[in-house]
């Protein structure tokens, strides 16, 4: 009897315990972001950057060429008397257009990575 009184009074204790207790809260679940759209922005965003240093090197080669045939002109003028200045214009019309040309294939691959994105996205919102 005296284990009786015991189990009845404890869970009579341990239930009074638990009433106290506040309500467990619900949380907001985030937005289920899919697989493929996080590697389509992964993927876009290592192309751009790809683009970027592609260019930069690019860039980078063309003023060391330009750097580099300018003193080889000048070095030979000072040699030989010849003007150099027609081999200075040439060098810096060479790395012109091959900055401008470095230039516009980064444009054109950062533009390919958006739309490859942008279709990427489209396909993530027909699928839902």
């Amino acid at each position: 009897m005296n284990k009786l009184i015991a189990v009845l009074i404890s869970g009579l204790v341990a239930g009074s315990a638990f009433a106290q207790a506040p309500a467990t809260t619900t949380t907001k679940v985030a937005p289920v972001v899919s697989s493929a759209a996080v590697k389509a922005d992964a993927k876009e965003v290592k192309a751009v950057a790809k683009a970027d240093a592609t260019e930069v090197k690019t860039v980078a080669k063309a003023d060391a060429k330009a750097v580099s045939t300018i003193a080889k002109a000048e070095t030979k003028e000072a040699k030989t008397g010849i003007s150099a200045d027609a081999t200075v214009a040439d060098a810096h019309a060479t790395a012109a257009k091959t900055k401008a040309e470095a230039h516009a294939k980064a444009k054109k691959a950062k533009a390919h990575a958006h739309a490859v994105e942008a279709k990427a996205d489209a396909k993530e919102a027909v699928a839902k």
